[in-house]
C-alpha cells in the first residue's frame, strides 16, 4: 500500500478491539473522517469489534486485517438500516481483508406455527408419515443482513469471511460493475433459514469468482424484484471457480422476478451436499434468458421438510404465484413469465429426488438444451420421506434438445422410481440428433 494513502484506524477513533464494548460510534467516526478527506482506507487492526449499522461512503477501502472480526450487535436499536454494512448511491467502494464479519445468528427449534404454501407438499408428506413438524426459526436478537448495497457502482468485495448472517449475507440492489472474489460465506445448513449467500437483485456487470459458499438458504440467487425500488434487469453476470453448498438451492434464478435475469454464464463450479442444485423459477411474470451453465459437478441430497427442494439436481418451474398461494390471486397479477435460451452442458450430477423441468401451458420453456449430462440417482434411507417418479420430467417446452444424457441407478433402487425420462407437451424435441414427436 502506498505511503501517501490516508489511513483511518478505527482504534484511533475510540474502538477498543474488545467484543463486549460497542464500537459503532468509533467505526462510523472513522468512516466519516475518510469521507470528509475525500477517500482512503478505514482500517481494522486485529481485535474484536461489535457494531450496528455502519454507513459506508464513496472512495472507501474498508480493510479488516487478519485477526480482526466485526460482529453484528444483538441490540436492534443499533440498526437504522437492515444490515451491518450499508451503502446507498456510492462509487468506488472496496470491502476487503483477511478478517471476518460475523452475524452471530441464533435459531430456535419448535413446532411449525406458520402457513407456508410453498412447502405445503412437504408438510403433507411429513404429516402422512406421522412425524412432528419441527423447524428452525431465527432467535430473538438475530438482526439483519451483513451487507446491503443499493445503487452502488464500481464495487469490490474480496478475501473476507462472512459468517452466520441472520438474514441474507450479501444483498446488492441496482449495483453496477461489481467484483466479488475469494470469499468464504457460511451459515448453518441445519438451521439457517433465510440466510442466503450472495443475492444480486437488478444488478449488472457482476463477476463472482473463487468463492466457497456454504449456506442454509440459497447460496447464490439472482433477483429482479422491487424490494428497494423498481424491478430492474439482473444481467451480464459471470460465476466461475466456486464451490457451493446449500440446504435450499445452490444456484437459483429466483422466483422473485418481475423484470428479467439475462446474459449469465456459470462455469467450472462444484456443488456439494445441496438440497437442490440448479433452480430456474419464475413466479412473478418476469423472464430468464440467455444462460450458459457448463463444467459443473453437482451432488444433492434431501434436507429437512421445511426447505425448498428434494435432492433434485435440476429444477425449472414457470407458474403464477397465485397457483401456489391462492390468497395472492388478483385481477392485476401478471401473466406467466418465461425461461428461454438456456444451455446446460458437461455436468456430472447425483441426486436423491426427481428433476422437474417444466414450463407453463401458456408459456412453454423455449430453446432449452441439455448436453453431455451424466446423472446418477440414489435412494436416501436417512431422508424423512421419499419422492420418486421419473428421473427427469420435461413438460411444456418447445425446441428442446437433449444430447448425451446418461442415467445411472445406484442400488438399491426404490420401487417409487420410474427408470425413465418423461417428455410431455413438447413441441420440437431433438434427442441425440433425432427429431421426435413428444406432444
Amino acid at each position: 500500500m502506498g505511503t501517501d494513502m490516508r489511513i483511518f484506524d478505527v482504534t484511533a477513533y475510540g474502538a477498543s478491539g474488545r467484543k463486549e464494548e460497542d464500537a459503532q460510534g468509533a467505526i462510523q467516526a472513522a468512516v466519516d473522517a475518510c469521507r470528509a478527506a475525500g477517500g482512503g482506507m478505514v482500517y481494522f487492526p486485529p481485535g474484536n469489534y461489535t457494531s450496528g449499522t455502519i454507513h459506508l461512503s464513496s472512495n472507501l477501502r474498508l480493510h479488516l486485517e487478519a485477526g480482526a472480526t466485526l460482529f453484528s450487535s444483538k441490540n436492534p436499536a443499533s440498526y437504522d438500516k437492515e444490515s451491518l454494512l450499508y451503502g446507498e448511491d456510492l462509487e468506488c467502494l472496496t470491502i476487503e481483508g483477511r478478517g471476518k464479519l460475523d452475524g452471530e445468528s441464533a435459531y430456535v427449534w419448535r413446532l411449525n406455527d406458520m402457513e407456508d404454501w410453498y412447502i405445503l407438499p412437504n408438510q403433507r408428506l411429513m404429516e402422512q408419515a406421522g412425524k412432528p413438524l419441527m423447524r428452525a426459526f431465527p432467535a430473538e436478537g438475530s438482526v439483519g443482513k451483513l451487507m446491503l448495497l443499493i445503487r452502488c457502482r464500481d464495487v469490490i468485495v474480496r478475501d473476507l469471511s462472512f459468517l452466520d448472517s441472520p438474514f441474507w449475507t450479501m444483498h446488492l440492489y441496482g449495483c453496477e460493475r461489481v467484483v466479488i472474489d475469494n470469499l468464504y460465506i457460511s451459515t448453518s445448513r441445519k438451521s439457517g433459514v433465510w440466510a442466503d449467500g450472495i443475492d444480486p437483485d437488478g444488478c449488472k456487470d457482476v463477476r463472482i469468482s473463487n468463492c466457497t459458499i456454504d449456506t442454509g438458504d440459497d447460496a447464490i440467487v439472482f433477483y429482479s424484484f422491487d424490494f428497494h425500488g423498481p424491478a430492474l434487469p439482473c444481467e451480464n453476470i459471470t460465476v466461475t471457480n466456486c464451490r457451493l453448498s446449500s440446504a435450499s438451492s445452490a444456484l437459483k434464478f429466483c422466483d422473485g422476478n418481475k423484470n428479467c435475469i439475462r446474459n449469465v454464464t456459470i462455469d467450472n463450479c462444484v456443488i456439494t451436499d445441496s438440497n437442490r442444485g440448479i433452480a430456474f423459477m419464475v413466479f412473478d411474470g418476469g423472464y430468464v434468458s440467455d444462460v450458459v451453465i457448463s463444467n459443473l459437478v453437482v451432488e444433492c441430497r434431501r434436507y429437512d421438510w421445511f426447505w425448498w427442494g428434494n435432492g433434485d439436481p435440476f429444477h425449472f418451474n414457470v407458474i403464477q404465484r397465485s397457483q401456489i398461494h391462492p390468497d395472492l390471486a388478483s385481477d392485476n397479477e401478471p401473466p406467466p413469465g418465461s425461461i428461454r435460451n438456456v444451455l446446460i452442458e458437461n455436468v456430472v450430477a447425483r441426486g436423491t429426488g426427481p428433476s422437474l423441468i417444466t414450463g407453463h401451458p401458456d408459456n412453454p420453456l423455449t430453446g432449452i438444451t441439455m448436453k453431455n449430462v451424466k446423472l446418477t440417482l440414489a435412494t436416501d434411507p436417512k431422508a424423512p420421506y421419499e419422492i420418486g417418479g421419473y428421473a427427469l420430467s420435461f413438460r411444456h417446452a418447445r425446441n428442446l434438445q437433449v444430447e448425451g444424457l446418461e442415467l445411472i441407478w445406484e442400488d438399491p433402487v426404490s420401487p417409487s422410481w420410474n427408470r425413465d425420462i418423461e417428455f410431455e407437451h413438447i413441441e420440437g424435441l431433438v434427442r441425440d440428433g433425432t427429431v421426435l414427436d413428444a406432444s
